[in-house]
């Protein structure tokens, strides 16, 4: 389950704070917009309709600045589950030079659709990460 997904993310005008490269926060919307797009690319309509993630921690560690219009490849592979939790990596590298600008841990958990409450991961959802 280790299999990596790409995503590119281009910087634009208001992912820049006040010292002019991407804000913190921002680091955080990409982790999460590259597993989003994961889902989307890998999940069933069947599953999507089915089930819903929600995070429920995010660990950051940043490592360079990026800037106005630079272009993210943002990489995610999941790690170990137990019951309704997953754990998901995500590097964030910038393509010009390959520099690593920052990297998460974030731990989601699975939701039932209907009910909105955690729901244990199923054969079904392991079979498509």
């Amino acid at each position: 389950m280790t299999n990596p997904f790409e995503h590119l993310i281009h910087v634009q005008s208001n992912d820049i704070d006040e010292l002019g490269h991407v804000n913190n926060v921002v680091y955080v919307r990409y982790a999460q917009e590259v597993a989003a797009a994961h889902w989307d690319t890998i999940a069933s309509e069947y599953l999507k309709s089915k089930y819903l993630w929600v995070v429920l921690r995010h660990e950051i560690d940043y490592k360079n600045p990026a800037f106005l219009h630079d272009d993210i490849t943002g990489t995610t592979w999941v790690g170990d589950h137990n019951g309704a939790r997953f754990e998901r990596f995500v590097k964030l590298v910038r393509k010009s030079d390959q520099k690593v600008l920052a990297e998460a841990k974030t731990i989601w958990c699975l939701l039932d659709a209907k009910t909105k409450r955690p729901t244990r991961i199923t054969e079904e959802v392991l079979n498509v990460l």
